[in-house]
């Protein structure tokens, strides 16, 4: 992990909160100085508390504001998208 600046992290919505495995994801590394950027799947729900709990996951992180992505979402605007974090 001390090789990246950025790090992207992508979950499905469960209820507007991260699964319980990406929580065990973020207290394994530490982040510190780095930046998160949070994306997810969802049928519906926006990322609710995400953004919140995966900064008391990970201190000294930046965590960017989170962005939803509906499954048929095509592959070059996720790439746009990403482009702002590279």
């Amino acid at each position: 992990m001390a090789q990246y600046d950025v790090v992207f992290v992508g979950f499905p919505i469960w209820w507007y909160r991260e699964p319980s495995v990406i929580d065990t994801f973020m207290e394994a590394y530490d982040f510190g100085g780095k930046t998160v950027v949070p994306f997810a799947t969802s049928g519906g729900s926006g990322m609710g508390d995400s953004a919140a709990n995966l900064q008391t996951l990970a201190a000294g992180a930046k965590i960017a504001a989170g962005r939803r992505f509906d499954a048929n979402t095509p592959a070059d605007k996720l790439a746009d998208w990403a482009k702002q974090w590279l």
